[in-house]
C-alpha cells in the first residue's frame, strides 16, 4: 500500500484519457433530455449501429423501450439501457412521459479499442471483479487465441452498452455502460502452456519472496487474468458472468475476488479515495500529465528489452492485502497518523500543509523528534526514497464477511501498474519489508504478476500480436 494516490473517483462530469470528454458527455446528456425515446444498443439488440450512433440518433417513432431508472444516494434518476439477446427489441413503455433521461453515471462509456487497454488510466470505478483463469488440460495456443478473440468481442460489446452476442443473461438489461472496462493479462505459466516460452518477457519473472507474505497459492497467479470495473454492480457482474461463460471448455476459473470503491458523486467534489482504515489512500500517484508518465507506466513501443508484442502494454501486480482492522481501530487517531505519516482527516503530511504539499522529511518537533516518523508508511514509499521507483496504484477495497471469531475479512485488492515491476513494485515492497510501521496491521494473502499487452486496434483482439505473431 504505497503512498501513491489512486486515480480519483471523479464526479460524473469528470473525464479521463479513456472516457468521453465533459463536452461530449454534456452533449449526450442534453440529447437524452430532449430525446427521451432513444433506444440503447442493448435495448434494440443492434449489431450494426455504433454506440455513438445509438446515443445521438433521433427519437424512435414507435416510442420508448421499457422504463429506465437509476437510483443513487443523491436521488439521481435516469434512463437505464438494457441487455437483450439476438435482435429482438424490448416491449415499449406505455408513454414517453414515464421515461427518465439517463444520468451521466450510467451513460459514461469507455472505448475498448485504443493504444492502451482500458482500466489502467480510467478513473476509479465503484465496483470491480478480479478473476484468474487456467487453461484447460490440452488447451494450447490455438484455443487461447480463440478465447481471447471471444473475450475481446464480448468486452467491446458490453463496454459500448450492447448485449452479449449470444445467450445474454439480461443482468444489465436496465443499465447503460456505466464506465465498464475489461482488461486482459497473461501470467508466467501461460507461455509454457501455449508453447510461447521464447515470447515470455523477462519482466514477468516471478516476484521474489517477501517476509510479510502469507500467500495462498490457490488464490495466486494464473495463466490468464481479467480485471472488470464499472460504476454499477449489476453491469460489473454481467461482464464477469459473460467472460466466465465465454471461457467455455478452454479455461477454468482459478480464483476470483470482488471489490468496491466510493461511488462517483458521493462526495461534494472529486477527491482521493479512502481505504477501509479510513485513511486517504496515497497522494503521490503518477499522473498522465507528468512528463515521464508513459515511461514509468507503459512499455515503450520501441527500444525496449521486452518482446515487441508488449509495446504500449504494462505489468500489473495484484495482491490481496487483508487489513487487521480490529487491531488498527484500537489505535488513537494520532497513533494511526504516525503509522501512515499523514493526517487522517485531510491526507496532509504531518510536516504541515495540505494533501498535495511536499512532505518535509527533516522537520522535527520541539523535542527534536522527526515529525514524520522514520518508519512511517508515507516516508518509506516515496519514490525519491526508492531510487525513483514509481507505479500507478488502482485498487479496490474488499469485504468478504466476518470470520467465526468476529474478525472482518476485509482489506485492499491492491493493483498497481508499471513498465517494469523490477523497477516499480519490487524495490518499494522490499523496503517496506525492512520496517514499515503499517506492516503490523496488514497481511499479504495472495499475489500475482501479469503482462498486460497494449490495446487492440480496430479489427484486432487483445494479445493477437503474441498469439498470431
Amino acid at each position: 500500500m504505497a503512498d501513491h494516490s489512486t486515480p480519483e473517483t471523479s464526479s460524473p462530469e469528470a473525464s479521463s484519457p479513456e472516457t468521453p470528454s465533459s463536452e461530449t458527455s454534456s452533449r449526450r446528456a442534453s440529447s437524452r433530455e430532449t430525446s427521451p425515446k432513444v433506444a440503447s444498443p442493448r435495448e434494440a439488440g443492434s449489431e450494426s449501429a455504433s454506440p455513438r450512433d445509438d446515443v445521438s440518433q433521433a427519437p424512435s417513432p414507435k416510442g420508448v423501450f421499457s422504463r429506465r431508472r437509476l437510483l443513487g444516494t443523491a436521488g439521481a434518476t435516469g434512463l437505464a439501457l438494457g441487455a437483450a439477446g439476438g435482435a429482438a427489441g424490448y416491449a415499449a413503455a406505455p408513454s414517453a412521459e414515464k421515461a427518465t433521461p439517463l444520468t451521466s453515471l450510467g451513460a459514461d462509456a469507455v472505448m475498448f479499442h485504443g493504444k492502451h487497454q482500458p482500466g489502467i488510466t480510467t478513473a476509479l470505478q465503484a465496483r470491480g471483479h478480479l478473476v484468474a483463469f487456467d487453461l484447460a488440460a490440452g488447451a494450447g495456443r490455438k484455443e487461447a487465441a480463440a478465447l481471447l478473440r471471444r473475450w475481446s468481442a464480448t468486452a467491446r460489446r458490453l463496454m459500448a452498452g450492447e448485449a452479449a452476442a449470444q445467450d445474454d443473461t439480461d443482468v444489465a438489461r436496465d443499465a447503460g455502460p456505466s464506465s465498464l472496462t475489461v482488461t486482459f493479462g497473461f501470467g508466467h505459466s501461460f507461455f509454457a502452456r501455449t508453447g510461447l516460452e521464447k515470447q515470455r518477457p523477462v519482466s514477468l519473472d516471478p516476484l521474489p519472496d517477501f517476509s510479510s507474505d502469507h500467500l495462498d497459492k490457490a488464490r495466486s497467479n494464473g495463466d490468464l487474468w481479467v480485471q472488470i470495473g464499472a460504476n454499477d454492480s449489476l453491469v460489473a457482474f454481467h461482464a464477469l458472468r459473460a467472460i466466465q461463460k465465454d471461457a467455455g471448455s478452454a479455461a477454468r476459473v482459478r480464483w476470483q475476488m470482488n471489490g468496491f470503491n466510493r461511488s462517483p458523486g458521493a462526495t461534494a467534489q472529486p477527491m482521493t479515495a479512502r481505504n477501509l482504515m479510513g485513511q486517504i489512500d496515497g497522494t503521490r500517484n503518477p499522473k498522465p500529465t507528468d512528463s515521464d508518465f508513459d515511461k514509468q507506466i507503459f512499455v515503450p513501443a520501441s527500444g525496449s528489452a521486452d518482446p515487441a508484442w508488449m509495446a504500449n502494454g504494462s505489468y500489473a501486480v495484484v495482491r490481496r492485502i487483508r487489513m487487521l482492522l480490529d487491531d488498527w481501530e484500537k489505535l488513537s487517531v494520532k497513533a494511526q497518523e504516525d503509522v501512515i505519516g499523514r493526517k487522517k482527516s485531510s491526507g496532509a503530511p504531518l510536516s504541515g500543509g495540505t494533501e498535495t504539499t511536499a512532505m518535509n522529511l527533516d522537520k522535527t518537533d520541539a523535542d527534536g523528534n522527526l515529525v514524520v516518523p522514520i518508519n512511517a508508511h508515507a516516508r518509506i514509499t516515496r519514490p525519491d526514497q526508492n531510487g525513483g521507483a514509481a507505479m500507478l496504484r488502482r485498487p479496490f477495497s474488499f469485504h468478504d464477511g466476518i470470520d467465526t471469531d468476529g474478525v472482518p475479512d476485509a482489506g485492499l485488492l491492491f493493483v498497481c501498474w508499471q513498465a517494469d515491476p523490477l523497477r516499480g513494485f519490487v524495490p518499494v515492497q522490499r523496503k517496506l519489508d525492512r520496517g514499515d510501521a503499517l506492516s503490523t496491521f496488514i497481511r499479504h494473502e495472495s499475489s500475482g504478476l501479469f503482462a498486460v499487452p497494449g490495446g487492440a486496434a480496430e479489427g484486432e483482439y487483445v494479445g493477437q500480436r503474441l498469439l498470431e505473431g
